[in-house]
C-alpha cells in the first residue's frame, strides 16, 4: 500500500500520536482526560481531519469482539458472586509450607485462573489478599506480586477469553478455541514454570528467611483471608483504567448469612432470658409473704410453671424454624453457585467445540441473567463500559493510522527480514512485536500488525498463517511482563497494592524491570521453540 497525500500522512499520525500518548500514559500534565477519553479524541480527530470517512469510522469498530467482551465481563461477574474467587484465595493458604510453596502457588492459581477469568480480572481480586498473606507469614511482599502480575498475564495467552488482544486475534483469525488452547497451552504451562524459577533464583534468599515447615497460623490466615475476601473483594472485571475499587458494593455470602442469622438467634435468646429473669424476680418480690394458703401458693406455682413450659415451646419452635429457613436459605446458595459454574462449564464447551465464541460468550451471560430471576442492573453496572468504549474509539483510530500508510510501508521493509519460516526471521519478528507491544501497547500492536503478519505468512503455507496468529497472540502477551507499564494487569498489581489501607506496598518500575526483563526475554525465547 503507498503512503497517503502528505496532508492525510501528518494529520492522521499526529491524531494517533495523541491517542498513543494518553494511552499509554492516561494522567499526562496537559491533559489528564484518560484513556477512554484519550481513544474516542483519537477517533473523533481522524474523522475531523478527514483522514477516515463518519461511515468508514463505524465499519471499523468490531462488533464481534465487543460482544466477546462484554459477554465474558458479565460471566466473571457472575463467577465472583459465587464465591469462585474465594476458593481461589483459600487454595493459596491450604496447608502451606514457606514462602517458596507460597510463591509457587501464586503463580500457578493466576496463571490458570486468568486463562478463563481474564488476567486484570485475576490481579483485581487477589492482590490485596496476596499481601495479607505475605504478612501474615511474614515474608516480602515484592516477590509474590511481581509472581501474581507475570504469571497473570503469562497463563492469559492460552486462551482467546484470557485478555482484550487474543480476543483480536481470535475474531480476526477465525481459528477454534480448541486450536488456540492447544497452540499456545505448552509455551503457556513451561512459561509459567520458568517464571516461578526466574523468581526463585531472584528472591531464594530472602524466602528462606522464613522456614520450610507448615505454619501454625496457616488455618487463621485462612479463617481471615477467606472473609477478607467475601467481604472486600469486589471488581469492575478487565478493566484497563484505574478505578477506585475501595467504594465496590460487596455481596452476601453464605457464610456471612449464617453469621447474621446466628448474632440475630443470639441477640433473641439473651433478650428473652433477660425479660423472662426479669419479670420472675419481680413476681417473687411484690408475693405477699402472708395471706396465701399452701393450696393456692401451690396453684400459683402450677400455673408459673405451665407459662414457663408454654414460653419454653414456643422458643424451641421460633429457633426450629428459624433453624429451618438459615438451611432452605443455604441449599438456595449452593444451588445458585452450581447453577454459576454450570452455565460457565457449558460456555467453555461451546468455546472449545467450535460454536461462534461472542454468541457463546453473550448467551452464557444471558442465561445467568434470567436464572437469577432479579434486577440485573446491579450486575450489568460492574461491566466496565469505559474499556468497550475505549476499544471503540481505538478501532476507529488505528483504522485510520492504517490508511496513511505508514504501518504498511514500515512492514514493506521488514518483511523480509521477519519471515517466520526461518530461525532468524522469527527472532525478528518477536522483537518487532516485543518492543511495539511495549511502546505503543499490546492491543493497538496487534491491530497494526496482524493482518500483514498472518498475509506474509499464509505466502508460505495455510499452518504457518495459523502460527504466525499464535505467536503473535504469544509474543505480545508475554511482552507486558517486560516493563511496568507493558500491560494493564501490572498497573492495577502496583496500583493496588499502593492503596492497600492495611498493607501498603509500593513497588517501583526498577524493580519491575530488574526482573521483567529477563524474564520476559527467556519465557517468550523458549516459548517460541514450542509454538504449533
Amino acid at each position: 500500500m503507498a503512503l497517503a497525500p502528505t496532508v492525510m500522512v501528518v494529520l492522521g499520525s499526529l491524531a494517533f500520536g495523541i491517542f498513543w500518548i494518553l494511552a499509554v500514559f492516561p494522567a499526562v500534565p496537559f491533559l489528564p482526560i484518560g484513556r477512554t477519553a484519550g481513544s474516542l479524541l483519537g477517533a473523533m480527530l481522524m474523522v475531523m481531519f478527514r483522514v477516515i470517512s463518519p461511515e468508514e469510522a463505524y465499519d471499523a469498530i468490531d462488533l464481534p469482539i465487543l460482544g466477546l467482551l462484554f459477554g465474558t465481563m458479565v460471566v466473571s461477574v457472575f463467577l465472583e458472586r459465587a464465591d469462585m474467587f474465594k476458593y481461589l484465595g483459600k487454595l493459596l493458604s491450604w496447608k502451606s509450607r514457606g514462602g517458596k510453596d507460597l510463591l509457587f502457588r501464586v503463580c500457578l492459581i493466576s496463571a490458570l485462573s486468568s486463562a478463563l477469568f481474564t488476567n486484570d480480572t485475576c490481579c483485581v481480586v487477589l492482590t490485596e489478599f496476596i499481601l495479607k498473606i505475605a504478612r501474615q507469614h511474614n515474608l516480602p511482599p515484592q516477590p509474590f506480586l511481581l509472581a501474581l502480575a507475570s504469571s497473570a498475564n503469562i497463563g492469559s495467552s492460552a486462551t482467546p477469553i484470557g485478555n482484550p488482544q487474543n480476543l483480536v486475534i481470535a475474531v480476526q483469525s477465525k481459528i477454534s478455541f480448541g486450536k488456540f488452547l492447544l497452540g499456545v497451552l505448552p509455551p503457556m504451562l513451561l512459561g509459567v514454570f520458568l517464571n516461578a524459577a526466574i523468581l526463585l533464583i531472584y528472591y531464594w534468599k530472602k524466602l528462606s528467611d522464613e522456614k520450610d515447615v507448615e505454619v501454625a497460623s496457616v488455618a487463621a490466615v485462612a479463617g481471615i483471608g477467606d472473609q477478607y475476601v467475601a467481604s472486600h473483594h469486589r471488581f469492575s472485571p478487565a478493566t484497563m483504567s484505574h478505578k477506585d475499587w475501595d467504594s465496590m458494593v460487596p455481596c452476601s455470602s453464605v457464610d456471612a448469612n449464617f453469621a447474621h442469622v446466628e448474632t440475630l438467634r443470639n441477640r433473641r435468646i439473651s433478650t428473652e432470658s433477660y425479660s423472662h429473669s426479669v419479670s420472675s424476680s419481680k413476681a417473687e418480690l411484690t408475693m405477699p409473704l402472708n395471706g396465701f394458703n399452701e393450696e393456692a401458693q401451690a396453684s400459683m406455682s402450677y400455673s408459673r410453671s405451665g407459662n414457663s413450659m408454654k414460653g419454653m415451646k414456643d422458643e424451641i419452635l421460633f429457633y426450629s424454624s428459624e433453624d429451618k429457613e438459615a438451611t432452605i436459605e443455604r441449599w438456595k446458595v449452593l444451588l445458585w453457585n452450581w447453577l454459576v459454574y454450570l452455565v460457565t462449564i457449558g460456555m467453555l464447551v461451546s468455546l472449545l467445540m467450535g460454536v461462534n465464541m461472542s454468541w457463546s460468550a453473550i448467551s452464557a451471560a444471558l442465561a445467568l441473567i434470567v436464572l437469577d430471576f432479579k434486577d440485573a442492573r446491579p450486575c450489568l453496572e460492574k461491566v466496565s463500559y469505559s474499556l468497550l468504549i475505549f476499544f471503540c474509539g481505538m478501532f476507529i483510530t488505528v483504522d485510520g493510522f492504517n490508511k496513511t500508510g505508514i504501518p504498511s510501508a514500515l512492514w514493506d521493509l521488514m518483511e523480509p527480514y521477519a519471515r517466520i519460516d526461518t530461525a532468524s526471521g522469527t527472532a525478528v519478528l518477536a522483537f518487532v512485536i516485543l518492543f511495539l507491544s511495549n511502546v505503543a501497547s499490546n492491543v493497538p500492536t496487534v491491530l497494526l500488525l496482524g493482518a500483514r503478519v498472518a498475509a506474509s505468512a499464509a505466502e508460505i503455507s495455510p499452518a504457518e498463517e495459523t502460527r504466525a496468529w499464535l505467536m503473535l497472540a504469544w509474543v505480545s502477551t508475554v511482552a507486558g511482563n517486560l516493563s511496568l507499564l507493558g500491560s494493564a494487569a501490572n498497573l492495577i498489581v502496583c496500583e493496588q497494592a499502593r492503596r492497600s489501607q492495611s498493607f501498603g506496598y509500593n513497588l517501583s518500575f526498577l524493580m519491575h524491570l530488574k526482573f521483567g526483563f529477563p524474564s520476559t526475554i527467556i519465557v517468550t525465547g523458549i516459548g517460541l521453540l514450542l509454538m504449533r
